[in-house]
């Protein structure tokens, strides 16, 4: 028996098993190439149909989606930016204030201008409001002065909301402690006299 023999055979036992023998349009019985396309056309028929069943079964109660290749255009799946990512990150985790907060550090002397900058630093920022230390009590006090003007140029560089007050702080005192150890008490002044 020739392969090709055997082929035939498999293939009219399995058209014995599905039942009836494909005709062709003529009605004629077919062999060789047209039963092999008549029968890829029934698999095709065959498989558009359990797709169409398992779309309406998944689209039904199912959140399962077919992926999709993105295409030309730019698309989330696409490699994107680091700093394009950070900011995404940070707008899902609510940082975006912390982070503006942090802008008003990180630029102080482009945002007050160099000749204050030079005479103050931002300290700390909490709940709008921004803490000052000036290194003296007159550039403490020229800095109430100009609170307004700083807090506007804030806003205008940073965003608005992020400072809505200056606390100014003046020179801090020497201090006495030192080390990790330490009495209380007036400290060493008591001994003077």
């Amino acid at each position: 028996m020739t392969s090709g023999e055997h082929a035939g055979r498999s293939t009219a036992s399995e058209e014995s098993a599905a039942g009836a023998t494909p005709l062709g349009s003529d009605g004629a019985e077919l062999h060789g190439s047209d039963l092999a396309r008549a029968a890829l056309q029934a698999a095709k028929e065959k498989s558009k149909a359990k797709r169409r069943t398992k779309r309406s079964v998944v689209g039904a109660g199912g959140s399962r989606r077919r992926r999709r290749w993105s295409g030309p255009g730019a698309d989330d799946r696409d490699p994107q930016p680091l700093g394009r990512l950070a900011s995404r990150i940070a707008a899902d985790h609510g940082w975006n204030d912390r982070l503006s907060g942090g802008h008003v550090f990180a630029r102080w002397t482009s945002l007050v201008g160099g000749d204050i900058a030079e005479h103050t630093k931002p300290v700390a920022l909490s709940d709008g409001e921004l803490t000052v230390q000036a290194e003296s009590t007159a550039w403490a006090t020229q800095l109430r002065l100009l609170q307004r003007q700083i807090l506007q140029r804030i806003a205008d560089g940073v965003g608005k909301g992020v400072v809505r007050k200056i606390k100014v702080q003046g020179p801090a005192a020497p201090s006495w402690r030192h080390g990790p150890r330490h009495v209380p008490g007036r400290g060493p002044r008591d001994t003077y006299g």
